[in-house]
């Protein structure tokens, strides 16, 4: 049975909190072929890991001795964990960190058999064999040291955790926004549509998918009223005086909505473009298009 201190416990946490960033950015860094700061927070820590690690080792305590309920009992218990968080997340920042939809026996992307199976043989890796020199080392050192270097990571940690926190429910909030002003460019577009063929004109009448980018939507609606425009400043436009006034009505609407959208998509918060960087594998069912564009607002500001 395990009996350490809280301030060991909490080490060791953040103990595997590190060997999980060192694996997985590691692993990204080699499968993207550039290097990649893996995960939530900025710093070198994954407390996805951290909490696993300790999950194991509470699960695991009453089986010690007996390899099969080790293993069992490490498959439950590793599983739930990776479930829980990965709707909680989802609920909260409306994106998923990590989806296994296109794995075999899934469960709503959030878990998958295969992942299970390797959680068992993780938690008999951690007990038996990974986990006994980090106790060795843990215990080697002195109390008072162990707490004030715990206590300086728990500092750093918390205010990493709180900006990268931050990030996440500001990205969430922008991909919110930017998706309202995508259905309200669809909305002025259908409009400029009606107008176009109520105006009898031989110009062809687009007929857009629901999935247009919004970068695809805005220069279709800069063309349209480009063109509208023109024939109302030449005086070759039959309009009325009302369907005039809507179309520089919707003009201005666009134009506010492309200033709005520059706004949103400016990526100069660091906490941000490190949360998309460092998430490439960051995915929305809702907000799949929205969140690409982010991406991409985000490479070109890391180039620049």
């Amino acid at each position: 049975m395990y009996s350490y201190t809280m301030a060991q416990w909490l080490f060791i946490f953040y103990f595997y909190c590190f060997f999980g960033w060192c694996f997985e950015s590691s692993y990204v860094s080699i499968k993207n072929r550039h290097p990649v700061n893996r995960g939530f927070m900025r710093g070198p820590f994954l407390p996805l890991y951290g909490s696993g690690a300790v999950m194991m080792l509470i699960v695991s305590m009453p089986f010690q001795h007996n390899l099969l309920l080790t293993y069992i009992a490490g498959c439950i218990g590793a599983t739930a964990l990776e479930y829980v968080t990965g709707v909680a997340m989802e609920a909260l920042f409306k994106v998923r960190y990590w989806d296994y939809s296109n794995q075999k026996f899934n469960f709503q992307g959030h878990i998958c058999l295969s992942s299970t199976l390797a959680w068992g043989g993780l938690t008999i890796l951690m007990t038996r064999v990974v986990h006994k020199p980090v106790e060795e080392a843990v215990l080697a050192i002195p109390e008072g040291i162990l707490g004030a270097v715990t206590l300086v990571l728990t500092i750093v940690i918390v205010a990493d955790f709180t900006l990268s926190f931050k990030a996440a429910i500001d990205l969430r909030d922008i991909l919110v926004k930017m998706e309202a002003a995508r259905m309200e460019l669809e909305r002025m577009q259908k409009r400029l549509d009606v107008i176009i063929a109520l105006s009898n004109e031989e110009r062809e009448v687009k007929k857009q998918e629901r999935s247009q980018r919004a970068d695809e939507l805005m220069e279709d609606m800069e063309e349209r009223l480009s063109h509208l425009n023109e024939r109302i400043q030449n005086g070759v436009s039959s309009y009325s005086d009302s369907i005039k006034e809507e179309i520089q009505d919707l003009r201005m609407k666009y134009r506010m909505n492309v200033e709005n959208r520059i706004q949103l998509r400016n990526m100069k918060d660091f906490y941000r473009r490190q949360l998309l960087k460092g998430n490439p594998s960051m995915v929305s069912r809702r907000f799949r298009d929205t969140l690409q564009e982010l991406k991409e607002a985000a490479d070109e500001r890391i180039k620049k």
